[in-house]
């Protein structure tokens, strides 16, 4: 024990009664500058085999094991007759019998998905893990995961039957006990023995030995949920089919993000670029051609009211994965898009042959965007210069052709440094309607956009 130490007063006072236990650990420490307790280094070596008494996941374990006991309960009826009709005279081969019975049964009711999805909730609930449900619209599981599934449910009866059974007969041995005592004393039978409780004092230990069995049921049931957690990760664990399911997910959520970043950039891009450059004329023509530049300033509003609905739209996808309101946009605005771009100053000779009603809503949409993000590069990258445009519907292909000419070495090293993501963009939008692409400066001086989509292919 150590040497006995001296309080301020001079007193000697047992080293042992400095012992305080820490908060978080079992372990005790000299406490400083503290009265020092006994009872204090006591509590702490107790503290440990009471814990799982008041810990909650004691309980959420007994509730899973009550669980499990109930389905084998439920399935007995199935399994009972079974042990009846079978024509054996000794009654330890009948139960042998209705084991097997309850067994298959199990096993039968595991195989079936609903039970799958019921017990992940089940095991998230009051085990606490993670386990990914199946996800909607996905093909059944397949053989190895309906396998695994029935084994754990088999295991959840088995070990929910002996977890209860178990702490049921501890948690009677208590109340037997103290209730015993509490009469006035008698003789119990436990477990085959006969116990004579005393009334009284010479009884009183009976409320240690109660204590004693509501420990070790807690501890039976503590003991187990580690168990279930383990076998619930690698039974109920995502199997091929739902990792598939999950990788798809993924997939189209990836899908989504670009095509929203696509329509953010040739939207909202064209638009600011508009307003920009209109802004810029407004600025020029403010002193000398006022009608001119309220004329600039009328564009910038339409623009920037057009800006809106796409930005919209967008919010609509990110927030409920539907947009409320969907620009819908296609190849009968082009006009209005080239009003648009001619109100910034930018010559525009546009050329549309063909009829436009016959071509596929998404391949009309697609084409719109095209012209929209070529002509927010003219305007970008080579402001002023004027544009040639052609729109051609022939047969089963709809072709776009722009160009503008670049008189500048400098202007076509820039557009390719800052072509970024929007030739980019357009490139993925025709790859996905099975179409051709081709962007760049021609030997003539000039920058050619040239797309070609087939009207087949659109979905």
């Amino acid at each position: 024990m150590g040497p006995p130490s001296r309080s301020g007063t001079g007193h000697r006072i047992p080293v042992v009664s400095h012992l305080v236990p820490t908060r978080g650990g079992n372990r005790i420490w000299l406490a400083r500058g503290r009265r020092p307790r006994v009872g204090a280094g006591i509590l702490s070596g107790v503290w440990p085999l009471i814990r799982p008494l008041i810990r909650a996941d004691t309980y959420r374990a007994a509730g899973f094991a009550l669980v499990g006991a109930g389905v084998g309960c439920l399935l007995t009826p199935v399994a009972l007759p079974v042990a009846v009709v079978t024509r054996l005279s000794e009654a330890g081969w009948r139960f042998i019998v209705f084991l097997l019975a309850l067994g298959v049964s199990v096993v039968a009711c595991g195989l079936l998905a609903p039970t799958r999805t019921a017990s992940i909730r089940l095991a998230n609930r009051l085990l606490g893990t993670a386990l990914p449900a199946p996800m909607a619209g996905t093909s059944r599981p397949d053989r190895a995961t309906r396998a695994r599934a029935a084994a754990w449910l088999l295991v959840h009866v088995l070990a929910g039957w002996i977890v209860t059974v178990v702490a049921g007969l501890l948690v009677l041995t208590a109340c037997f006990l103290v209730g015993s005592w509490l009469r006035g004393g008698d003789r119990i039978q436990l477990f085959g023995l006969s116990v004579p409780v005393a009334a009284g004092g010479p009884g009183a230990w009976t409320l240690f030995a109660a204590a004693a069995a509501l420990v070790l049921a807690a501890w039976s049931c503590a003991g187990s949920i580690a168990g279930f957690r383990a076998l619930a990760l690698a039974l109920l664990g995502p199997g091929a089919a739902d990792r598939f399911a999950a990788l798809e997910a993924r997939l189209r959520g990836l899908e989504q993000r670009t095509e929203l970043a696509r329509e953010l950039h040739d939207s909202i891009g064209h638009t600011l670029t508009a307003a920009t450059i209109q802004a810029a004329v407004a600025a020029e023509l403010l002193g000398t051609d006022p009608a001119g530049a309220r004329r600039a300033l009328s564009h910038i509003e339409e623009s920037s009211r057009s800006a809106l609905d796409d930005l919209d739209h967008v919010l609509g996808v990110l927030r409920t994965g539907a947009a409320a309101t969907s620009p819908r946009r296609t190849l009968a605005d082009l006009p209005t898009l080239l009003d648009r771009v001619r109100s910034t100053g930018t010559e525009v000779h546009a050329d549309v042959r063909g009829d436009g009603a016959g071509v596929p809503a998404t391949v009309s949409r697609e084409a719109y965007r095209l012209v929209q993000e070529g002509l927010t590069n003219v305007l970008r990258h080579a402001h002023r210069a004027p544009v040639t445009l052609r729109v051609v519907i022939d047969g089963d292909w709809l072709t776009v052709e722009l160009g503008n000419p670049v008189t500048r070495t400098r202007g076509i090293a820039r557009r390719r440094s800052r072509q970024g993501q929007g030739v980019t963009g357009m490139a993925e939008r025709v790859r996905l309607l099975h179409g051709e692409f081709t962007a760049g400066p021609t030997p003539g001086g000039q920058w050619r956009l040239t797309a070609r989509i087939p009207l087949w292919a659109a979905p």
